[in-house]
């Protein structure tokens, strides 16, 4: 069985096509920048390995150049679309409508659209793939799973926010939490390497989008995302955890209307607010070349994360492991090193050597005197969204 993977984020497009249940990939890609010049995409075969730059500015663009490839009769895989028996799509916002992986619908749609409002940098994008592989994969199952769903299991604790209980019984306003596909993958797997029966895991998923779970025996039990994906630790263009009141000095003392100030802290604040980039690769060129307010940025970054790490050590009252995952985790040694440098009360500490080495494999880059694990381990969203398609078109 065929099946394409979806992955629509806030600025970029993952995509793979595998061949289920042997999990042979037959395709992968990357598109990354989306709404700028230099757009980059990403496209490898078994024969074929390219990388494109050029002005993307949609994700609807960059969706019809994505199919374009699959298509193409020199370098693409497949010779017709009917060849792909489904299609999955990572949505990241399912509110308490979903708590797995669904078949679309109409209905389904609607909620998606629906949810917009709480995942405005991803919902519609994830809603344009979606409506996009309906009109052009016309003889595909449609599927969506979603990022909210591993975090069903949050205990009522960690999930309430202190404001009046009808908010939550009547609105469903709650933590929800995100980036579940990229948590469960990883920490399913760090469990399997480790051997633990009992285990206690904080997986730091860190890109353009930012989040932290503390996950003991493979459940979610508290999360730094909450009712929206903005809130935590410090991203791209999301400001991460803010008093509220300065919303309302926004509003009410200097004039800002709330649209405004909604766009201000999704779209204009976080690592670019502070330097003016989004793109940690960028920030971090800068910082070496001296820039004050990218340095600050990337301490400020560091700094939030480990905050949550003392946090959630002690809502586990234990930790066995840290997992590095996505763009920045995987790829960025020197936030690595920032996040675990003066952590030895908690046994924290890291092997520098072990840290700048590079690998596309799960690793430790723990001293041998840590007792707690640092891994690295490449998320897999749309493997993981490839497997539960497949068992629920089984």
């Amino acid at each position: 069985m065929y099946i394409l993977v979806i992955n629509a984020g806030s600025s970029s497009i993952k995509f793979q096509l595998l061949n289920m249940p042997s999990q042979e990939v037959v395709c992968t890609g990357l598109l990354e920048r989306i709404g700028e010049e230099d757009a980059v995409l990403s496209f490898k075969t078994a024969t074929v390995k390219l990388k494109l730059v050029q002005a993307i500015k949609t994700h609807n663009e960059g969706f019809e150049k994505i199919i374009a490839l699959l298509l193409d009769i020199e370098k693409g895989v497949i010779k017709h679309i009917d060849e792909i028996h489904a299609v999955g799509h990572r949505v990241v916002h399912g509110g308490t409508s979903f708590s797995n992986i669904t078949l679309i619908t109409p209905d389904v749609k609607r909620e998606i659209e629906k949810f917009a409002p709480l995942a405005p940098l991803h919902n519609p994008k994830n809603l344009q793939g979606i409506e996009l592989a309906e009109a052009l994969f016309t003889a595909s199952k449609q599927v969506a799973v979603f990022d909210t769903a591993f975090h069903q299991t949050l205990p009522e604790k960690a999930k309430r926010y202190a404001i009046p209980s009808k908010f939550y019984t009547d609105y469903h306003v709650q933590i929800y939490g995100f980036h579940g596909t990229s948590h469960k993958y990883v920490s399913e797997k760090a469990i399997a390497y480790l051997k633990l029966k009992q285990s206690k895991i904080l997986s730091i998923h860190l890109g353009n989008g930012c989040s932290m779970t503390a996950i003991v025996n493979g459940k979610s039990v508290d999360h730094s995302l909450g009712f929206a994906p903005s809130n935590g630790l410090i991203m791209g263009s999301r400001s991460g955890d803010i008093d509220h009141a300065i919303i309302f000095y926004l509003v009410h003392n200097l004039g800002y209307k709330l649209e405004t100030v909604e766009r201000l802290l999704t779209k204009e604040s976080g690592m670019l607010g502070i330097t003016g980039f989004t793109d940690l690769r960028d920030i971090q060129r800068e910082a070496a070349q001296g820039n004050a307010d990218c340095i600050l940025a990337l301490e400020m970054n560091a700094y939030r994360i480990k905050k949550y790490i003392g946090a959630y050590t002690a809502a586990m009252n234990g930790i066995d492991a840290i997992i590095f995952t996505a763009g920045i985790g995987e790829n960025s040694s020197l936030i690595r090193k920032m996040v675990c440098s003066d952590m030895d009360y908690l046994g924290i500490t890291m092997d520098d050597q072990k840290n700048e080495a590079s690998s596309s494999t799960l690793r430790e880059i723990n001293s041998n005197s840590s007792t707690v694990k640092i891994l690295v381990i490449p998320t897999n969203e749309e493997l993981e969204i490839a497997k539960q398609t497949y068992e629920l078109l089984s």
